[in-house]
């Protein structure tokens, strides 16, 4: 079993691993980023065959390297993400182990002890970069134990192939929502089912929008000014080609969300009924971090408080890829650049 001691131990090898990975190599610090999957890529391996990022190549790249267009592509596939993230880790050597499997990280005295099911590392400081794929959210709703059909969230859905000819509830008006149902729209009998109404996107308004906007609001509120809502105003759901066509074709339209579930479908409070063969549920994520357990930093809530990415109640740790709260937009490729620097330059500062 390993047992190695290093400056900084990254846990995690997705797109926020990566990106802390390049930042911690220009300050010239003695890393390994410690990855649970067998290949690159992290998350990207395991979402449905048809998704698309929503903000073109260009505005999709982590620092240092820009993500290629895809051929034939203005908003890049799952497929070419991986394959850019494949490259980049071999493009600057970062030094990833895998597969790793980290089961708790503790202090122990001016270390933090990792352990993984490959053995222990000791470090003068972490950056947990786990991101949320695999902590995915239901919701409490009544009757969802008595459905009789087949119940699965975004992380399960691959292709509309093996739903064909059947009756599909889709619920949530995010951006997953919204391709999944797209994607369903066809060949299935769905019934898309959101919160609150669908607000779209206009057509020429894509994930550059979003991020400026989520950038603003960040500055704002760290300068102490009132949130504008930039963000909010703008919409939920990117019009990304599949989208668009299935909306523009009449097949896209939002129901209000169900007031619970019975063996054979969905009832609203009205007592009209939908009749389901699967509900999938793209309701969101919660962190990853129940490795972080043994720190018994978790409030109430299950975040962590943290002052930029590091650990309000302890300096060693920091925090990445697990959105606004940890960065603006930094569960994003484009948008964990920021703060993947700023904890490797604080945490430079912090061991020397």
């Amino acid at each position: 079993m390993t047992q190695e001691c290093v400056d900084v131990v990254v846990i995690g090898g997705g797109q926020a691993g990566l990106a802390a990975g390049y930042h911690l190599r220009r300050q010239g610090l003695d890393f390994v980023i410690l990855d649970a999957q067998p290949t690159p890529g992290g998350a990207w391996l395991h979402t449905w065959d048809s998704l698309h990022l929503f903000s073109p190549a260009a505005f999709s790249s982590l620092p240092g390297r820009p993500m290629p267009v895809q051929v034939g592509e203005v908003y890049p596939d799952a497929r070419h993400v991986v394959e850019y993230l494949t490259e980049y880790e071999q493009r600057y050597e970062l030094p990833v182990a895998r597969p790793v499997r980290v089961h708790g990280v503790h202090r122990d005295g001016a270390h933090l002890r990792v352990e993984s099911d490959s053995g222990t590392w000791r470090a003068r400081a972490v950056v947990s970069a786990t991101g949320t794929w695999w902590r995915p959210f239901l919701p409490a709703i009544a009757g969802r134990t008595d459905f009789g059909g087949r119940q699965l969230h975004t992380v399960d859905y691959r292709s509309p192939a093996e739903f064909a000819g059947q009756r599909v509830v889709v619920v949530g008006g995010g951006n997953s929502g919204a391709q999944i149902a797209a994607d369903l729209a066809y060949d299935t009998e769905l019934t898309w089912v959101t919160q609150r109404p669908a607000r779209f996107l206009a057509d020429d308004i894509d994930g550059r929008a979003l991020f400026d906007a989520a950038t603003a609001r960040h500055r704002a509120l760290d300068a102490g000014r009132t949130d504008t809502g930039g963000v909010a105003s703008l919409g939920d759901i990117v019009a990304v080609p599949p989208v668009r066509a299935a909306r523009d074709a009449g097949l896209l339209k939002a129901s209000p969300m169900f007031d619970r579930l019975e063996r054979g479908g969905v009832v609203w409070a009205d007592g009209t009924r939908a009749e389901a063969d699967a509900i999938i549920w793209c309701t969101g994520f919660r962190p990853a971090l129940s490795h972080l357990g043994p720190l018994h930093l978790r409030g109430p809530r299950g975040h962590i408080a943290t002052e930029g990415t590091r650990a309000a109640d302890e300096p060693r740790l920091h925090l990445l890829g697990y959105g606004d709260w940890t960065g603006p937009a930094s569960a994003t490729l484009i948008g964990v650049g920021r703060p993947a620097r700023d904890a490797a330059r604080e945490i430079a500062g912090l061991l020397r």
